[in-house]
C-alpha cells in the first residue's frame, strides 16, 4: 500500500527529478505506508473545521493551473463525512473561471493554512458543481443570499506539509488575543500614574 497522494503525485517525471536531486530513497517509504490517508481523520477534520479560507487549484481545458482563494467564516468549508467536503460558492466577480474549470474537469487540489501554527494541509479531490435549489444540495451548507452553487469535493487523499518555510502570520482576533494581557497592564499603570499624579497636585496645593 501506498500514500494515496504519492499515488497521485509521484509520476515517472517526478520520480526521475527525485532522483536527480537525490531525495527518491527519502520518499520511497510515502509508496510502501500502511496508511493511505485517503480520508480524513478526527485531526483533519478538526483543522478543516477551524479555517477561515483556502486556496483551490483547478485546471482549465488549455492545461494551464488556475488557483483561487476561496474565504468565510470559520468553517465555512464543511467536512460532511471523511471523504467529503463541501462549501457554498457565492457571487464573486462572475469570471466563473474555477466553475468552467469543474465542469471540464472536476479534479481540484486545495492547500489549507494556520499561518500562526505554521501548519499546512493539502488535500486532493474530484469536485462537483450542485446548483442551487437542486435536490441534492447538501443541508449542511447555506442557501442564503449571494449564494450560487455548492462544490461537493470527494477526498483522494491528503498530506501534511513540514513547517519549515511556512512564515507565521496572525490574524486580527489572534493579535488581540495575544496583547489583551498587556493592554490590561498598560491601561492599570495609566490609572496607578493618573492617581500618583492626583496625589502630587493635592499635596502641592496643600
Amino acid at each position: 500500500m501506498s500514500r494515496a497522494f504519492a499515488d497521485i503525485c509521484f509520476t515517472d517525471s517526478v520520480r526521475a527529478a527525485q532522483n536527480r536531486y537525490g531525495s527518491r530513497d527519502g520518499n520511497l517509504g510515502l509508496e510502501t505506508a500502511a496508511d493511505p490517508r485517503a480520508e480524513l481523520g478526527e485531526t483533519e477534520q478538526a483543522f478543516v473545521a477551524e479555517r477561515d479560507g483556502f486556496y483551490q487549484a483547478s485546471v482549465g481545458e488549455t492545461g494551464w493551473p488556475y488557483v483561487q482563494f476561496r474565504g468565510g467564516r470559520p468553517g465555512f468549508l464543511k467536512v460532511l463525512d471523511p471523504r467529503t467536503l463541501a462549501y457554498a460558492d457565492v457571487r464573486g466577480n462572475r469570471q466563473y473561471i474555477s466553475v468552467g474549470n469543474l465542469d471540464a474537469d472536476g479534479r481540484v487540489a486545495l492547500i489549507l493554512m494556520d499561518y500562526a501554527a505554521r501548519r499546512r494541509l493539502k488535500i486532493w479531490g474530484v469536485a462537483r458543481i450542485v446548483e442551487l435549489g437542486a435536490a441534492d444540495w447538501p443541508a449542511a451548507l447555506p442557501a442564503e443570499t449571494g449564494v450560487e452553487r455548492a462544490i461537493v469535493i470527494d477526498v483522494k487523499a491528503y498530506d501534511w506539509n513540514c513547517p519549515k518555510h511556512i512564515t507565521p502570520r496572525f490574524t486580527e482576533a489572534q493579535i488581540q488575543q495575544r496583547v489583551a494581557g498587556l493592554l490590561a497592564e498598560i491601561e492599570g499603570l495609566q490609572a496607578e500614574n493618573r492617581r500618583l499624579r492626583e496625589t502630587l497636585a493635592a499635596r502641592d496645593r496643600n
